[in-house]
Order: C-alpha cells, then structure tokens, then sequence
C-alpha cells in the first residue's frame, strides 16, 4: 500500500480497495498492426475508495496529455447516443429559453455530436475539446471549436472573453480528470450569473449493484455518487437543484447546478430522493464498497466458466465493439484469440488495430457476415439494444447474443 496515497478531492489517505483488477494498458490504446511485435505499457488498475467523502478513484500514471490528447473515440458512431443528444438538447432549449442570444458551451464536445443540434437551431456554441483530431470533426460540422483542457484558468477567461455560458455542459468528462478540484473550480466562472451547469457520469451506484466492473479503466479517474458529486460542487461555489437518472452507459445521472447565489433555479425533491436512497444503499458505509471487490471476482468465474463452456461446444465467438470498457473486461478476465476470434467496429478509427492487452484484431462489421459465428459478444453492453437490431440477421444463421454484464447472458 502507498502511504503517500490521497483522495484527489479531500486529500484523505486512501486505505480501502474497492476493486483491484491487476495490471492493464490504457483502454483506447490501440495497437497498430505494425506495433503487433513490440511491448505496450501495463498499469494497475487498482480502484480506491475514500473513507471521508466516498469518491471511488484509481491512481494517475498517464497525463491527460498523453490520454486524451489523440483520441480514438468518436461519439457519433453511436446512432442511440445521437438521439440521446439530440434529445437533451431539444429539451434544454425549452426548459432554460435558449434561442440566438444564448451561449452554450460544452466542455469534452468531442467530434460536436451534441452541439450540433444548438447549431441547427441557430443558437452560438462552443466547443471545448483538448483531443485536436476530434475537434476537427467537430468543426466540419460547424461546431466552433477550442483545443485545450478545462480548468479554472481557461473558465476564467472564457468570463473576461465574454463566453461565459446560459448552459455549460459536461457529458461523460467530470469521471476524465485526474485534478477534479481545478476542473470544477472552472465552472463557477464560465457561467452567467443565472446559468446552469448539466454534469452527466455514470452512477456509482448502478456500477455496484450491477458489478459494472468493466466501467473502470484508467481514462476514467473517479466514479461518482451524487452525494459526492454535490460535495465536490459545493465546495467550488455550486449548488444541485435537479438530478435525473438516464439509462445510457449501464445507468448515469444528469446532475443540475448553478451559481450558489443564482435565485431562478429553486432545489427540486429529486435531489434530497436520491440522495437518500444512496444512503440508504449503503453508499456511505464501508462495508459496501469492500464487498464488491468479492462480487467482481465471482462475475469473472461466471464469465470464463460460460466461455470455456462454449468452446468446448465447438462454438464459434466473435465480438462486437471496441470500446474501453470490453478492454477492461478481456484483459481483467484474461480473454484473448483463444476465446474471441476478432471483433468488429464501426469507428474507422479502430479498424485494422488490435486491443490493448488481448491483442484482439479490430475490423469491419462485414466482418461478421463473412464469419458467421454462433455466438456474438457484445463488448459495450449499454448498447446492447442498439446493436440488436443492427445485427438482428445473424439468427438466420443460428448466431445468438451474449452480454457478459451483470452475468453473462444468451439473448
């Protein structure tokens, strides 16, 4: 154990696991095929959970320079997580009465798959992404576009340049940040005095009760609840007013902020609801989070145990996805060729690669048809509807589904 280890909120010494999955490379490094020879860094996943304000968070080995600076993940290649925008931002339109005088920013806006929607409706937006590859993509679309990180500096000259925000928006990125604490220190002032911040992250409490275990990997440095998410808010001049749970990525929250002094957004009852069943589910009582370093061994039994079943059957495995978290899984359980022939993406970003770790190939969804497998496992689960029925067709061969979280399961 690192005594020198500290909660990158509180500075509490971290002494409690709560999930320690070994060693694993970064999980959207992707090996060229070139590269099929040479050695890949490893690093402990290890996860810790603070025993003062309860923020589960791993250790930084990489800079987000390193990480995020070149990103293979385009968030457009998912046809449910564009309607999942398109619907956020046609709601967020009418609840705040965005029109062209507004300002929406969004921090981590990736190839502008949501701002792309303010964008049709003629309202000025901007893009804050520190991955230049993605930004450009953005900008094709018409999504103006500023290549750095957030933090406190860039959110108090985005105030002094005018740019301060009616809506801020951070889909998918308050998890991404190894120094939270300037992060957040960066909100308060990239908003106008009435403005609302929306945070969305996936919900600590689904990763436990589901065994989400897969959801960890070192590009996402804390998972939070929402008593520890509002903690950290508060302290950085914030208040919670609104809280809505989502179904994307296996079960997130949609948190509402604003200025501690804005007086038009008043708390709602959601916020105090959830918080108490947080609580009441144990979130803020050790023995929850130790439990479920033994529950996450168990899935990974029942994982290899269905695998080496279906092997044995003479099934044919093919995946579908490539994302960070069936990296997480695959290295975790150690599952390689052995067991999965290949998957398959959409991004052709990923295409022609192989997986971190697993040294899994990467190719086209034709792929699939050409194979013709008996069974399909669908590595980002939280998709599993999506891509159903995208690949509804290989039951005219006899291929079926697997989804490997909470348990592994024939669909």
């Amino acid at each position: 154990m690192n005594a020198a280890l500290q909660c990158r909120f509180c500075a509490n010494p971290l002494t409690h696991t709560f999930c320690d999955l070994g060693m694993s490379p970064l999980s959207n490094s992707y090996v060229p095929i070139a590269r099929a020879r040479q050695m890949e860094p490893f690093y402990p996943l290890h996860a810790w959970v603070c025993g003062r304000c309860w923020l589960v968070q791993l250790e930084s080995f990489e800079s987000p320079q390193h990480i995020f600076g070149d990103y293979a993940y385009f968030s457009s290649f998912s046809d449910s997580w564009l309607a999942h925008a398109r619907h956020y931002a046609a709601k967020m339109r009418d609840r705040l009465g965005l029109d062209q005088g507004s300002q929406v920013t969004e921090i981590a806006s990736n190839d502008g798959y949501l701002l792309q929607y303010f964008v049709d409706a003629g309202i000025p937006v901007l893009g804050i992404e520190p991955a230049a590859n993605v930004a450009k993509a953005a900008e094709a679309r018409g999504v103006r576009s500023r290549v750095e990180f957030f933090g406190a500096a860039l959110g108090q000259t985005l105030q002094a340049e005018g740019l301060a925000a009616d809506l801020l928006v951070g889909n998918n990125v308050f998890a991404h940040v190894p120094d939270i604490n300037d992060f957040a220190d960066g909100f308060a002032p990239a908003l106008k005095p009435e403005g609302v911040l929306t945070l969305e992250f996936p919900h600590l409490l689904n990763l436990v009760e589901q065994h989400q275990f897969d959801t960890i990997y070192h590009e996402h440095f804390s998972y939070l609840s929402l008593v520890t998410a509002r903690r950290i808010l508060e302290r950085h001049g914030l208040r919670v007013f609104d809280v809505e749970e989502l179904p994307t990525h296996g079960g997130s929250l949609r948190v509402f902020a604003c200025r501690a002094q804005a007086t038009r957004w008043p708390q709602l009852p959601s916020v105090d609801a959830l918080v108490a069943r947080e609580r009441a589910a144990g979130l803020e009582q050790l023995p929850t989070y130790l439990a479920f370093a033994e529950a996450v061994k168990e899935t990974k039994r029942e994982i290899l145990s269905f695998l080496i079943d279906a092997k044995r059957a003479g099934k044919r495995i093919c995946g579908y996805g490539a994302p960070a978290k069936g990296n997480t899984l695959l290295n975790y359980c150690g599952i390689g060729t052995d067991f999965i022939e290949f998957t398959v993406d959409r991004n052709p970003v990923k295409q022609g690669t192989l997986l971190p770790g697993s040294r899994i190939p990467v190719l086209a969804p034709e792929a699939i048809d050409a194979a013709r497998p008996d069974l399909l496992l669908i590595l980002p689960w939280n998709l599993r509807d999506e891509i159903v029925g995208q690949m509804s067709h290989i039951r005219a061969w006899g291929g079926r589904f697997v989804v490997p979280i909470p348990r592994p399961t024939l669909l």
